[in-house]
């Protein structure tokens, strides 16, 4: 019986070793996250997207997140972050983004946090994470994501026009930023499964707000078109907002050179795409300050309360500098919009202790309607937050880097 006791004891002991052994190598064998170190000699785009990845070390903490959501800043940083890997293909940016996607599409497809029925514009955006990690994984439940995407296009609320509502609770209207939000991932998504077949819907969206949404007078582009005329921000002959806020437009020049990657040139709307870009450009052009930036409220210069602003600065640097690469844009767009990038980095930017880069100056949101209510004014827009490193200046920074090989 002693024996048997001293057996049992041993055995116990030995197991106990053995799993403490094991645990020990598993942990051993784990990778610890190197501290990033942001270099001064960094070319901009790199010292950005490293800053951000430093600062929030899951992509899904972007913005100060403290819980992994499906959401359209967190892909614009991302997507972002994805064209850099293609130019400098650094695994650190590639696993990053995978982190997010990863943890929100479950094994059958699903989107954690994605309400589709909520027709919800800005949810679209995410899934231009999704081509390039199933093209390389061949996973189903990415093609099964981008489907569900898909779907909400196929079902999302129209005006009487054809022109998507921006969301289930914004009936009748059409905002300069879901042109950015949906078509991108739209015409990509008809090009990739659709043979193309898609790309008339895609172009009537930019039709109808350039069509409804342009002031003659200065050929700027309203932040949003209200097709019923009933939202009490809505002008009552026209529909339109009271104002021109520059991230709006920046929305709609990104729209503009994202979709025309897509679209072919032999496509009869492709040109009219191509003039719509160079009108917005031509307007946006008269009103860049002579720091190479734009103000909040774009034609209002240094009015009391406006300011030179991060997001809408930057949208433009990339909108001009791609479309001057691209050769939608006159060649003198891409100095323009070098102008603007130095006025991003001597202006606005402040350099961290660490290495890291911080961008100022950036409105933190501006909506029109819902509550409390956003009538559209020109207080509304001066006043609203600004939040350092917003991601919907982050974002755009990064891409106007790339393009200027900056």
């Amino acid at each position: 019986m002693k024996n048997t006791r001293k057996q049992s004891y041993f055995t116990w002991v030995i197991l106990v070793c053995l799993i403490a052994f094991t645990s020990c190598k598993v942990t051993s064998q784990e990778p610890a996250k190197k501290e990033i170190v942001i270099s001064k000699n960094l070319k901009w785009s790199d010292k950005m997207a490293l800053t951000l990845m430093k600062r929030h070390p899951e992509a899904y903490m972007i913005d100060d997140s403290k819980k992994p959501k499906w959401d359209y800043v967190h892909a614009l940083v991302l997507h972002s972050i994805e064209e850099l890997y293609k130019k400098n293909p650094d695994s650190r940016y590639k696993t990053y983004i995978r982190g997010y996607v990863d943890e929100l599409v479950q094994n059958d497809g699903t989107i954690k946090t994605y309400e589709l029925d909520k027709y919800n514009i800005d949810l679209v955006v995410p899934g231009r994470l999704l081509f390039d990690i199933y093209a390389s994984s061949k996973e189903e439940k990415y093609l099964k994501a981008m489907q569900l995407v898909r779907k909400q296009i196929s079902e999302q609320p129209r005006t009487a026009s054809g022109g998507f509502w921006h969301k289930k609770i914004y009936p009748n209207q059409m905002w300069l930023d879901g042109l950015y939000m949906g078509e991108p991932f739209y015409a990509q998504y008809t090009l990739t499964f659709e043979n193309g077949q898609n790309f008339d819907d895609i172009a009537k969206q930019f039709e109808l707000i350039q069509l409804h949404a342009t002031d003659p007078k200065t050929g700027l582009l309203y932040h949003a078109w209200d097709e019923s005329k009933e939202m009490p921000w809505a002008n009552k002959e026209t529909g339109n907002s009271p104002n021109f806020w520059s991230r709006a437009l920046g929305w709609y020049v990104m729209a503009l050179v994202d979709v025309l990657d897509y679209m072919p040139k032999e496509h009869p709307k492709q040109k009219e795409l191509v003039k719509y870009l160079n009108n917005a450009s031509a307007a946006l052009a008269k009103y860049q300050d002579k720091s190479g930036l734009w103000y909040q409220v774009t034609d209002k210069g240094n009015k009391e309360g406006n300011y030179l602003e991060a997001s809408g600065s930057s949208m433009f640097a990339y909108a001009f500098a791609k479309g001057a690469n691209k050769g939608y844009l006159p060649a003198s767009y891409k100095k323009l919009a070098n102008k603007a990038f130095d006025g991003l980095t001597k202006k606005i930017i402040k350099v961290d202790a660490d290495g890291g880069i911080t961008l100022t100056q950036a409105c933190q949101v501006a909506g029109l309607g819902g509550t409390p209510y956003r009538d559209g004014s020109y207080e509304y827009y001066v006043n609203e937050k600004k939040k350092d490193n917003d991601p919907k200046a982050t974002g755009p920074f990064i891409l106007a880097a790339l393009e200027l090989n900056r």
